[in-house]
């Protein structure tokens, strides 16, 4: 088991991976650093092999198919993950570490969006979509967290063999987040630098299809995670559509003794009976939800007890 590993996802970033490498040797001599190629067509490769690095590679494109191998494959007391463009500086790492092996936190993360990011990024979609899925899931998940997104972070041995991951591609980092939270981990933030990429280094991401994704993610997982609150919401809002759609059929009966307009009063029937299955599916989702807790718990006990199985093996 390594004590210390860094991790960085790699997908054409040969014009600034070596330096990468450098700059983390010099803050983490310790370290083992690992890069992990995703069908790179340049020299990533090469020069990550050149510049000392553990390589390894991935096939299955997108950089959540890639944080799901090295997260099975590392044994580690700490973990980094930065990218391999060059946007993050290495002299954050140490503070991060230690956070890890001193104070137990589960989860570090850098923290771009309280420093230099809104300066660096010359692309307003990404700053704007930033700050939209800050706000959304810290309203959703009643949380404070400082930067969804970042690709900065540190973890424990304990988060990364239980986190299950189900993202494929640049929606991991909101994935992460949003399990960390719901699992009551402990989080911690380090506000970093943050800048932008070098001259002849392009960004992967794609504002408009990964924003979708990263949406549809907060969304499903709201749904997973908060079952009784995304139904109920649901049940609400079918309730109220039933009720404005009854009201006045209401008012005439009572006036006139008459029901002139049975389509309208069947259709609100059924709009009622949806909202009670919303409802009742929610509570049911919530026992569940309960219950995949409870399982967890479990889970993470089974993880440190491993953990201590090969401490003491060293």
């Amino acid at each position: 088991m390594d004590k210390i590993a860094v991790l960085i996802p790699c997908y054409n970033e040969g014009k600034t991976i070596g330096k990468v490498i450098d700059d983390w040797k010099a803050a983490l001599p310790e370290a083992v650093i690992y890069v992990y190629d995703n069908n790179s067509t340049d020299n990533t490769a090469a020069e990550a092999v050149q510049h000392g690095a553990v390589l390894r590679k991935e096939r299955l494109q997108g950089k959540g198919n890639v944080i799901r191998r090295m997260f099975r494959e590392i044994d580690a007391k700490a973990y980094v993950m930065v990218d391999g463009d060059d946007t993050y500086p290495a002299e954050y790492g140490r503070e991060m570490v230690n956070l890890v092996l001193e104070e137990n936190v589960d989860m570090v993360i850098g923290d771009r969006l309280s420093s230099t990011y809104f300066t660096e990024n010359k692309r307003p979609f990404h700053n704007f979509g930033n700050s939209f899925v800050r706000k959304s899931i810290n309203t959703l998940f009643q949380s404070n967290v400082k930067d969804i997104m970042t690709g900065y972070r540190a973890f424990s041995y304990l988060f990364v063999k239980s986190f299950p991951v189900l993202s494929k591609g640049f929606e991991i980092e909101t994935e992460m987040t949003i399990h960390c939270l719901d699992k009551n981990m402990s989080v911690a933030n380090v506000v970093v630098e943050y800048r932008d990429r070098p001259d002849g280094s392009v960004s992967k991401l794609n504002t408009v299809p990964d924003g979708i994704k990263v949406i549809g993610m907060i969304v499903r997982l709201y749904k997973n995670y908060k079952p009784l609150a995304f139904f109920g919401a649901l049940a609400a809002l079918l309730t109220l559509v039933a009720v404005i759609g009854m009201v006045p059929i209401l008012i005439t009966y009572v006036e006139t003794g008459l029901v002139p307009r049975f389509p309208t009063l069947i259709t609100c029937g059924f709009v009622m009976v949806a909202a009670l299955l919303s409802f009742f599916c929610g509570l049911q989702l919530q026992t569940i939800r309960q219950q995949n807790r409870q399982n967890f718990e479990y889970r993470l006990l089974e993880v440190e007890a491993n953990l201590h199985l090969q401490e003491g093996d060293e």
